[in-house]
């Protein structure tokens, strides 16, 4: 028989992060300190409204590119917080998650041979999206004496002439790092410079804990030349409504929402009224949730400077990035040893790129209980382990 199966697929790898999932699940008294997912459940007045437009009837499809009433909401909402304004009708569109996003605007902008540079350790999803839409994907190694922030320098290193897009994922997942003005201004030089244009990853710019973030589309000369990714996952704890929303040149989003009517008609209709709700009277719901993870994350923090663990500290989303190198070990096989020696789930660097080897991605998207039980169980590991180790502090 023929191979019926697409080489270029078969050679993309399955996510690093599901298999520390997968032994979990068949393992018991587990704590998972794995998953990005708010342990908040929706908010209700949000909820509330979902069921009302389904009691109502609103069951049909929405235009392709979304609700007109939650564009709407959307462009006050972007003009209200980060400073940038948006033809609701003609450079946005409302997705399946932000990740539908990453996607279509790769496949809208990218030719064969084309080089998308993707900052790691960095979201699983973008290197194989860049692959699927035949360009070639090209890593920049983040460092961590640099907070994991990407350098105007490290930059300019890897432009070539096939350069096309960069993606720009901040703040981040895994390692909760940040981008400040001065930085984005340094970045948008360069862009501006070298003529690329910029995928903008926003999907945790509620979540910062120093100071408000600061998109890259709004500095002089970027709005044309950025494509900023948002949604509703982290910040409004709707994960599972799976809604997200693109906005972008008119040239670009256009092309955007043709691969949108053929692979997708539209988003989830229940998701889109539900989502208006929250844009327009959700910002204390928002404020709630962002206390609520910096003190979490501040126990993070705390804990790991009593365990004597090397880790900077995050300033966004809600992950930590601590470094386990001096104990020998590979970023799995300490994930797998502390999975199956203290029942904890942690997700190895190495899963969002080879450069986080010799680190962790932890996730404080969980109650202070649990993260106390977790921390203390990976406290015994790491005493344990440094002992055998012949480590002294």
């Amino acid at each position: 028989m023929r191979n019926p199966l697409s080489e270029r697929i078969v050679d993309i790898p399955f996510s690093g992060i599901r298999k520390f999932f997968d032994i979990a699940s068949e393992m018991q008294d587990v704590i998972s300190l794995g998953v990005g997912e708010p342990d908040f459940d929706t908010p209700w007045h949000i909820r509330d409204e979902g069921i009302y437009s389904l009691e109502k009837g609103k069951t049909a499809y929405t235009s392709n590119a979304g609700l007109k009433e939650l564009k709407i909401e959307i462009a006050k909402y972007l003009e209200r917080r980060f400073h940038v304004s948006y033809d609701y009708d003609t450079e946005m569109m409302i997705t399946v998650g932000g990740s539908e996003a990453i996607d279509m605007a790769m496949r809208a902008m990218l030719d064969p041979g084309d080089e998308v540079l993707i900052p790691q350790p960095s979201y699983v999803s973008y290197v194989p999206c860049a692959t699927l839409a035949n360009g070639t994907p090209v890593i920049i190694n983040l460092k961590e004496e640099n907070d994991f922030r990407l350098t105007a320098q490290e930059l300019m290193e890897c432009i070539t002439p096939k350069t096309k897009l960069l993606v720009l994922p901040f703040p981040n997942n895994p390692t909760g790092a940040i981008m400040e003005r001065k930085d984005l201004e340094a970045i948008a030089k360069v862009v501006i410079e070298h003529d690329l244009y910029v995928l903008s990853d926003e999907i945790y710019a509620e979540l910062t804990y120093q100071q408000d973030h600061v998109t890259i589309a709004s500095l002089p000369g970027m709005r044309e030349r950025t494509v900023l990714i948002n949604g509703f996952s982290k910040s409004y704890s709707m994960t599972g409504w799976r809604l997200g929303y693109a906005c972008a040149p008119k040239v670009i989003l256009e092309q955007m929402l043709k691969i949108h009517q053929y692979a997708i008609m539209c988003a989830p209709t229940t998701s889109q009224y539900a989502a208006v709700e929250a844009v327009r009277n959700g910002d204390h719901d928002v404020e709630q949730m962002r206390e609520e993870y910096n003190g979490r994350r501040r126990y993070l923090i705390h804990r790991f400077r009593e365990m004597g663990l090397s880790c900077f500290e995050p300033f966004g989303a809600f992950y930590a990035f601590p470094c386990i190198r001096e104990f020998g070990m590979s970023s799995d096989e300490f994930a797998t040893r502390m999975l199956q020696e203290e029942k904890v789930v942690v997700v190895p660097g190495t899963a969002f790129g080879q450069c986080g080897e010799g680190f962790l991605r932890i996730s404080y998207a969980y109650s202070l209980e649990k993260l106390k039980e977790a921390l203390d169980r990976m406290e015994h590991f790491i005493m344990r382990n440094r002992g055998a180790n012949g480590w002294q502090s």
